[in-house]
């Protein structure tokens, strides 16, 4: 396939990687890393940055080659029910903007993990999620690193290992120097980019397959068609209730508990402000992921007879994409180097604020480095930034062999990014729980989880059953031509056409042949779309649990804005009738309460 790479698609890359690099030394100049020398603006902008580029921002913090590859890919091999977490996407969107936002950004933290150390008192339980969450930006990045290169790979003769190195060395040196302005702008290049490139591939594929409606018409033959799957079974890889317990989570752990887009938001004034650019987000997310739905269902009619995986003509499922790219819109100059470029945008953005968690919550309080000056301790973060980017490589030439893009990094960060979000919706919504409920419900969310994924990966469990592929149509001559002789190439042909063709229909039946519907499933088989809020309930029911065992946390230590406000009211509530028949005096209560908010306050 390196071919069909041009000398024009080449520069479309390389000078896209050029301005991105441009954009994180014009934010350095521009006033020291944002606008000053502190740490507040290379991290947050100053919370003054205009609403407009981080609204498209908050897109791309989100969106990445993991959802231009992968949901595409999804859609090819297993259908369209996975656009019905698009829906769940509505109540998640609700939770984060209406729940969880106000509450950490009148907070005013930096650090996610901040608000577990307000909340419960307890650092130990803040270091502990820390390292948790900095566990779930690794994987993130790493994947995030792999998708383009395999997409690069797919077009060019380049190697997977030589294209993750030079993205992450770009990414790191723009969001090193620049700050989160630096990543705040190349968001936006990067979020327009995407929408382009692919936009461009869905509608010129679509002109050339005779439009929508035979798009349409080809994946309705091919089963891929399916929205309303009711089943309950909790073992079936994607039903309508599954995507969508998938869509809620993934908005509030995701966006509601993200580090990097809680400073998106909290870069900007006021909290209006900020819930109106998250409606924004929720329509952009609807945008961008059709799109990307629409992108798998066309390279599914181009192929519908002729799978280039099943036929040996790419090595995975994520190539599908690029394959049709390179395959069908070569002889469009630049077109091939527009979509490589649309696939990199969005790497490695969880940098900087993987810098920020270490920072905040291991070296700040540290007696030498909190003598610092402003000036030598943002240098110090810009050397965590460029750390990250070196484990968001080592990662990245590992998870290649795990399997499925989505699916993978959807397992993978739900393993402890469940517990961890159980931790926090704890905090918020549960004011009795106190620190020893969070970390034994951490901890054992954790391990079943793991236990959970682990098993999954290594027993085959909930193993992915591929919708019927053909290869009846296929015709390798072309593919045999360009490494081989024109007559060996005859030969190989008809040898293919009696031999192989079987060999392929017998391989394709099996890989989409459905399980015994006698077989007990066992807990592997669960679908990935609950991993992540199994976690979260888990930890919930243990910390809640655990914590009336061992004394639930008076409403004096829950105030101060550190609960939702409706369920501290309905605590104190709660609180006074059973004090109340215990004799208790709420007139001191209330007292102790107004001193700790006081304090709380002065504090922040």
């Amino acid at each position: 396939m390196g071919v069909q790479f041009s000398a024009a698609d080449m520069w479309v890359l390389v000078l896209t990687l050029l301005v991105w690099a441009g954009v994180g030394v014009y934010s350095a100049k521009r006033g020291g890393a944002g606008g000053g020398h502190t740490i507040e603006q290379y991290l947050l902008g100053g919370r003054k940055m205009t609403p407009l580029p981080v609204a498209f921002s908050l897109l791309g913090g989100v969106i990445s080659a993991i959802s231009v590859l992968g949901n595409s890919t999804e859609i090819y091999f297993f259908g369209t029910q996975l656009a019905t977490s698009l829906i769940g996407f509505i109540p998640g969107t609700l939770i984060v903007l209406y729940l969880i936002l106000p509450l950490f950004y009148n907070l005013k933290i930096v650090s996610l993990n901040e608000y577990l150390e307000l909340r419960f008192r307890s650092r130990p339980l803040r270091l502990v999620c820390t390292c948790t969450l900095l566990l779930n930006m690794c994987v993130y990045m790493g994947v995030c690193l792999y998708a383009p290169a395999l997409a690069l790979t797919t077009v060019t003769p380049i190697s997977t290992h030589t294209a993750m190195t030079i993205m992450s060395v770009v990414c790191t040196f723009y969001f090193t120097i620049g700050g989160v302005k630096a990543v705040v702008y190349t968001d936006v290049l990067q979020t327009l980019l995407m929408f382009g490139g692919v936009l461009a591939v869905v509608v010129l594929c679509c002109i050339d397959l005779g439009g929508v409606a035979e798009v349409w018409h080809r994946a309705e033959q091919g089963q891929r068609l399916e929205f309303f799957n009711m089943d309950t079974s909790l073992f079936v890889r994607h039903t309508f209730w599954s995507t969508f317990t998938f869509g809620i989570f993934y908005m509030v752990n995701y966006v509601g508990l993200s580090q990097h887009i809680h400073q998106r938001f909290s870069s900007v004034t006021p909290l209006r402000t900020a819930q109106r650019l998250g409606w924004f987000f929720l329509v952009g997310m609807w945008i961008l992921w059709i799109i990307f739905f629409l992108a798998g269902l066309v390279a599914y009619a181009t192929y519908q007879l002729c799978d280039p995986l099943s036929a040996g003509l790419i090595h995975k499922p994520d190539q599908i994409l690029p394959y049709l790219v390179a395959d069908k819109l070569s002889g469009v100059p630049g077109l091939v180097g527009l979509f490589v470029a649309a696939v990199y945008g969005g790497v490695l953005r969880s940098g900087n604020a993987a810098a920020c968690l270490v920072w905040e919550d291991f070296l700040k309080q540290r007696h030498y480095f909190k003598n610092l000056s402003e000036q030598r301790a943002t240098n110090v973060v810009k050397l965590l930034s460029t750390l990250s980017g070196v484990c968001a490589l080592c990662v990245g030439l590992m998870v290649g062999r795990l399997g499925n893009i989505f699916q993978v990094v959807n397992s993978l960060i739900a393993t402890s990014g469940g517990p961890w979000m159980g931790v926090f919706l704890a905090g918020i919504f549960m004011p009795w729980t106190n620190a020893k409920g969070a970390v034994i419900g951490f901890g054992l969310s954790f391990a079943a989880s793991a236990w959970l994924v682990i098993g999954q990966f290594m027993e085959g469990g909930g193993a992915p059953q591929m919708l019927p592929l053909s290869t009846r149509a296929c015709n390798i001559s072309t593919e045999i031509i360009i490494n081989s002789s024109i007559d060996s190439a005859i030969n190989a042909t008809y040898e293919y056409t009696e031999a192989a063709a079987t060999t392929l229909s017998v391989l394709s039946t099996s890989s989409t042949s459905l399980p015994d519907p006698d077989t007990t499933p066992s807990p592997y088989d669960l679908s990935y779309c609950y991993v992540g809020i199994f976690g979260s309930l888990l930890t919930m029911v243990v910390a809640g649990v655990v914590s009336l065992c061992t004394g639930a946390t008076p409403p004096s230590e829950v105030s101060g804005g550190v609960v939702d406000p409706t369920c501290e009211k309905m605590y104190r509530w709660a609180w006074g009738v059973i004090s109340g028949h215990k004799g208790s005096r709420s007139k001191k209560v209330t007292g102790e309460e107004e001193a700790v908010t006081v304090t709380r306050v002065d504090a922040l």
